[in-house]
């Protein structure tokens, strides 16, 4: 890494861009009917406690979300509350938990929002802990290793942050994708 260029704010940055210039306002107005539904017969998704017929359903409140070990193939269609879910949880609470001094959060012991609005409200307030966390990195914390926290544990915390990144830019898009074909299916207005 260049001396005198400053990793750590490029690196948020490339989130932030992205984030407040292409997805968040994709987000606004996100309805419930649009968080939950299925484009397909068996979507995985975020249901109700014992409604699901998923192999698995984790979760620890009233929500529980859809999985099967090992994942099927093809992989099971997934819903905007299915995606929202596996962001929230892990991909940012799980790394926040980690890396950065947040509580420990996992699927099987996360609370899921059974509408958009508490999903978008979780899905802000982890994205706010992982920036935080990044920030606090500095460069010289951009440079360690990730530990046996993650699967590659030689990996830097620069090589982690792109990864997280690259998932956010990744499954929001499918999100804001999700969306566009709800609002074409359904004949809606946003």
């Amino acid at each position: 890494m260049e001396a005198d260029t400053d990793w750590n704010t490029t690196l948020r940055e490339q989130w932030e861009f992205h984030w407040e210039r292409q997805l968040r306002a994709r987000l606004d107005g996100l309805t419930d009917e649009e968080y939950l539904w299925s484009p397909v017969p068996d979507a995985w998704s975020v249901r109700p406690r014992g409604s699901s017929t998923a192999p698995v359903q984790v979760g620890a409140g009233d929500f529980t979300i859809d999985y099967a070990f090992p994942e099927p193939v093809p992989a099971a269609f997934t819903t905007i509350a299915w995606r929202l879910g596996h962001v929230i949880v892990g991909v940012l609470a799980a790394r926040n938990a980690a890396h950065f001094g947040a509580p420990p959060a996992s699927y099987e012991s996360w609370e899921y929002a059974g509408d958009a609005r508490t999903a978008l409200g979780q899905l802000e307030a982890q994205l706010g802990v992982w920036l935080a966390g990044v920030r606090d990195l500095g460069q010289a914390g951009l440079r360690t290793a990730v530990g046996a926290k993650e699967p590659y544990p030689d990996a830097s915390m620069a090589d982690l942050v792109l990864h997280i990144h690259r998932e956010l830019i990744h499954h929001l898009s499918e999100v804001c994708l999700l969306r566009d074909l709800y609002l074409h299916t359904n004949g809606a207005t946003r």
